[in-house]
């Protein structure tokens, strides 16, 4: 099932208003709940149900989940009460009904909201306990929790630098009827309420909207002076008084003068801040009466309101903030994590100690820092770009500007869609801020190109509009994630196979290849090339971008219509002598000097040719015609395509890292079966490929693995495979929920592997038990990542947890730095209080800095396998016979590093051979 759409309460209503309008008809004259219909029940139990105003029809399936998971667990730890209220939740959440809210929940079972989310996961010790629907929905009131209370954080800040104490407590008045109006503003504008930068600015627009109407006397010094002079005094003016205001010259819609403070304060940007007052803000106090009016806003007159908006949205009470309610209380951070927090080298003149990174202080700081490389980038090609075009035997630049016009309008207008409908003028400005990336990388790639090649005319790649098109979504897709408006959707899923429900209000990727109707083979081409074309890109971002063409590869890539289809049956069809990548090549390090152009432009290679940097005379019209010549005596050889050939290797990798992972869990005492599932593996991604239609990579690695250990007569049972994957990094239950059986038909992993998986490969399958079974696949080497550039740190040889990096600053070099701002350590002297080298010696034996595949304790098998109706878990369903003895060896797993060390001596070993 589709989450639940993150819309505003004012779209949401339609389908909210009364409770019974998804419940039967028959339940439409009686919503109250029947106390005699449920007699068998547990008497508290009805009794919460009728205080949180449910049906019957909630309160008998809320019951009937209850006795499910009271069977599955082995102990009751948490009170009834309130698993019970995580039970209502989830089947409201289900239904899609309208009987109370996440407050409501918190208050009748005494939770906080960050307690009640964990309770409701804790119930998913069934594979199918908590849907998809639910888990999206919790996702999503999750991260509308933390930007609020982020929010908040920051308005309370604020606000003591904002308004003066008074005896009467005037300014907490002011603050609560500000924090209100925010809220209000916020469910009324956007319909992507967890916006985290678009909600500040909204903040800050309120603020402004107080601070000009507050009496002189409640402000402090620095903002009763940023008032401009021409604006006339704010006066408490009543509604009928309102004529003889009408007097006086009319307020203006934004004190720009006080704006900017308000935004130099706050590291914000003053423009974009003035872009959201002008358009969404001044859109609101008009549907308040407010945009005129002298009186000092009421909460009274907003209140009632959001109370409504709340209701309907059926989440957070965000007021309780305000009131410090127990139900939104600020989790209490650890002291050890405050200190990891790193602190930056500070000049002489300014040694106070920066504060832990919040999350509006990091998305102000990443904002400023994209800005500020980009200030020198015009909106128009550079003179150097601009060369570029005119070298080219056909000039592309009518074209680039038509493009960027099309493109930009569909950008804006689909932004507004999902993220409010007056917004389109911040889609406007994401979309110019990613057009001067665009310029900025392109130019950046033909610099790189020409030193490369020795040419200048790079006609065929600049007039390939796929490229382009590619190139500016990358940049946006940049632009969008260091505003916050880009994650992940639920893994790159598309549900229901199709292309989504348009109305779907987020922009996460992939967003950007729907709106472009970009293919996502097609995007994934250009990634590595604009990384390294940039090196200004933050850590954070390289990263966002990697886990983009790990998505592409995993899944999204092979969705039907995906041109990799097309090139891999010309493949396959064409006679390669190499079909796709061999495996002995991807034993080799994989080498990353490819460009976009190769990918681009040089589909094809002649198959006698290894590496793509081999046909490097490909960027430019006449260059890219040009291949050696074959000799005579040798039968012309099928083409291969390089980009292409560059995935599979890339997937290869990906493929086995997971892989290893999962065997790290799960048959550390078998270690021999990890190269033959690898190989059963790999043989379905070469020529099995249409298995991966419309389905994910892990998907084929579970069921290959299950598939080996059945054969080999391992007892692994498919259950335990779910439970341990479900521990792994980056993963997603829709993965192992909803999986493609037949056109438009999904099921679980393990109908996949007894009607899909199982039947292609019978066959291979089997011969893994013979006496002759299939040579070994070569293991692929996992080189390091290409995207970790010089600046980043640099693990210290022979140390596993110690990691030096080089100063960022040149203003910050050791020359400049005083005693105050560093730390000499001269080795035979006295280093002063004993107590820092003890500080030293815990960092560096420090446990916390594991490495990524030490996963910590083992996966708790799943109980009890729901979607398995008829009390049978093995995949071809054969009954369980108690715990085996592989479950009991989950418990006793350590810790993965020795198993990583003996894996790499192998593979030393293997190079050898």
């Amino acid at each position: 099932m589709p989450p639940k759409k993150r819309n505003s309460g004012t779209t949401q209503s339609k389908g909210l208003k009364p409770s019974t309008e998804s419940a039967p008809p028959d339940k439409k004259e009686s919503p109250e709940l029947s106390l005699k219909k449920h007699r068998d029940k547990d008497a508290e139990f009805v009794t919460l149900c009728k205080s949180l105003h449910v049906t019957d029809l909630v309160c008998d399936r809320a019951w009937t989940l209850w006795k499910n998971v009271q069977e599955s667990m082995d102990e009751v730890t948490d009170s009834q009460k309130r698993l019970w209220g995580a039970c209502l939740f989830v089947i409201e959440t289900d239904m899609d009904v309208a009987c109370f809210t996440l407050t409501q929940v918190l208050k009748a079972v005494s939770l906080n909201v960050k307690q009640f989310m964990a309770l409701v996961r804790k119930l998913d010790v069934n594979m199918d306990t908590i849907s998809t629907k639910v888990n999206s929905a919790l996702t999503r009131l999750e991260k509308k929790y933390d930007v609020t209370l982020a929010l908040y954080q920051r308005f309370e800040k604020t606000c003591k630098k904002i308004f003066a104490l008074v005896s009467d407590g005037k300014e907490r008045e002011i603050m609560r009827s500000c924090w209100t109006m925010f809220l209000l503003a916020k469910g009324r504008v956007l319909q992507m309420e967890d916006d985290l930068v678009i909600s500040f600015q909204l903040l800050l627009c309120t603020l402004e909207l107080f601070i000009k109407r507050c009496p002189p006397d409640l402000l402090q010094p620095l903002y009763k002076s940023a008032i401009s002079k021409v604006q006339s005094p704010p006066t408490r003016a009543s509604r009928r008084n309102q004529s003889k205001a009408k007097s006086r010259p009319p307020e203006p819609e934004v004190d720009v003068q006080l704006l900017e403070t308000l935004c130099k304060e706050n590291e914000c940007n003053a423009e974009e801040v003035k872009n959201v007052y002008q358009t969404s803000f001044s859109a609101f106090l008009d549907s308040l009466d407010l945009s005129r009016s002298q009186d000092f806003p009421q909460v009274n007159d907003f209140d009632q309101q959001y109370e409504e908006h709340y209701l309907k949205s059926r989440d957070i009470d965000g007021r309780l903030f305000f009131d410090g309610d127990e139900t939104v209380l600020v989790p209490k951070v650890e002291i050890s994590q405050v200190e990891r927090t790193p602190k930056k080298n500070l000049p002489d003149e300014d040694t106070a100690l920066i504060p832990p990174q919040t999350p509006i202080r990091a998305a102000m700081t990443s904002i400023q820092q994209l800005r500020g490389d980009l200030i020198s980038t015009g909106d128009q090609p550079s003179t150097n770009l601009a060369t570029y075009f005119k070298n080219c035997t056909v000039d592309p630049t009518q074209d680039v500007v038509k493009r960027l016009e099309t493109l930009g309008q569909t950008f804006s207008q689909r932004f507004g869609q999902a993220v409010g409908p007056r917004c389109v003028i911040l889609g406007k400005q994401r979309f110019t801020l990613g057009v001067r990336l665009y310029y900025k990388v392109m130019e950046a790639m033909l610099e790189s190109e020409e030193k490369r090649l020795s040419v200048q005319n790079f006609s065929k790649l600049l007039n390939d509009s796929t490229f382009h098109t590619s190139l500016l979504a990358c940049a946006l897709e940049v632009v969008m994630a260091t505003y916050g408006e880009s994650s992940f959707k639920a893994g790159g899923y598309s549900h229901g196979g199709g292309g989504g429900d348009t109305a779907e209000t987020d922009v996460c990727f992939p967003w950007i290849l729907d709106v472009f109707s970009l293919a996502a083979f097609d995007f994934y081409k250009v990634i590595e090339s604009f990384i390294k074309a940039d090196p200004t890109l933050s850590k954070d971002i390289v990263k966002h971008l990697e886990t983009c063409e790990n998505l592409i590869m995993e899944r999204i890539a092979w969705r039907t219509g995906s041109p990799l289809f097309e090139l891999l049956k010309q493949e396959h069809e064409g006679g390669a002598a190499e079909q796709v990548e061999t495996p002995a090549s991807f034993s080799q390090p994989l080498q990353h000097n490819h460009t976009a152009a190769d990918l681009y432009l040089s589909p094809m290679r002649p198959g006698l040719r290894v590496l793509p940097h081999e046909s490097t005379a490909t960027a430019s019209s006449q260059a890219s015609s040009q291949a050696p010549a074959q000799p005579a005596s040798q039968t012309p050889r099928h083409r291969k395509s390089n980009s292409l050939s560059l995935f599979y290797k890339k997937l290869y990798r990906l493929a086995y890292t997971r892989l290893k992972m999962l065997c790290s869990y799960l048959l550390s005492s078998h270690p021999e079966l990890e190269p033959i599932i690898w190989t059963l593996f790999q043989h379905t991604l070469q020529h099995e490929y249409e298995l991966m239609r419309d389905r994910h990579l892990d998907q084929l690695m579970m069921s290959a693995m299950y598939a080996i250990c059945k054969v080999k007569s391992v007892d692994l049972r498919f259950k335990t495979i779910v439970t341990a994957y479900k521990n792994m990094p980056n993963t997603n239950q829709e993965t192992f929920k909803h999986v493609l059986i037949t056109e438009g038909h999904y099921d679980s992993i393990i109908v996949f592997y007894n009607q899909v998986f199982m039947q292609r490969l019978k066959t291979n399958i089997l011969q893994y038990a013979s006496t002759r079974p299939p040579t070994l696949s070569p293991i692929p080497q996992i080189p390091r990542s290409p995207y970790k550039f010089p600046n980043s740190p640099l693990r210290v040889p022979g140390s596993n947890n110690v990691y030096i990096s080089p100063l960022k600053s040149p203003r910050m070099s050791p020359g400049i730095m005083t005693p105050r701002t560093r730390m000499l350590v001269s080795i035979g002297e006295s280093f002063g209080l004993s107590g820092r080298f003890q500080k030293i010696n815990q960092m560096v034996n420090s446990s916390s800095c594991k490495r990524a595949l030490d996963l910590g304790p083992s996966p708790k098998p799943l109980k009890r396998l729901r979607f398995d109706g008829d009390g049978q878990d093995e995949a071809d369903g054969s009954k369980s016979g108690g715990d085996s003895t592989l479950i009991q060896k989950l418990a006793e797993m350590s810790s993965t590093r020795s198993r990583m060390q003996e894996q790499k001596m192998k593979e030393e070993e293997a190079k050898k051979e």
